[in-house]
């Protein structure tokens, strides 16, 4: 089972990237400051997902908490 499990992350990889082009793109569709506050919102949203999927891996979870200060940030300033 752990073998199949490899041999399907690249795959996922592959998926979530193509989906994380698409909403950059849908994002850029708004008018300024909205486009930004949606990218913004983009990485903060990722960076939470990040954050509760690495529950056992320290550097998942801060790998989280940049993302959704980085997202954070990018919305206020």
């Amino acid at each position: 089972m752990k073998n199949v499990k490899d041999m399907l992350r690249p795959l996922v990889s592959v998926v979530g990237l193509l989906i994380g082009v698409g909403l950059y793109q849908f994002a850029l569709r708004f008018p300024e400051p909205w486009s930004s506050v949606v990218i913004g919102l983009y990485f903060a949203a990722l960076g939470v997902a990040a954050f509760l999927y690495g529950r056992s891996e320290r550097w998942i979870r801060v790998l989280g908490v940049v993302l959704i200060v980085f997202g954070l940030v990018r919305v206020f300033l």
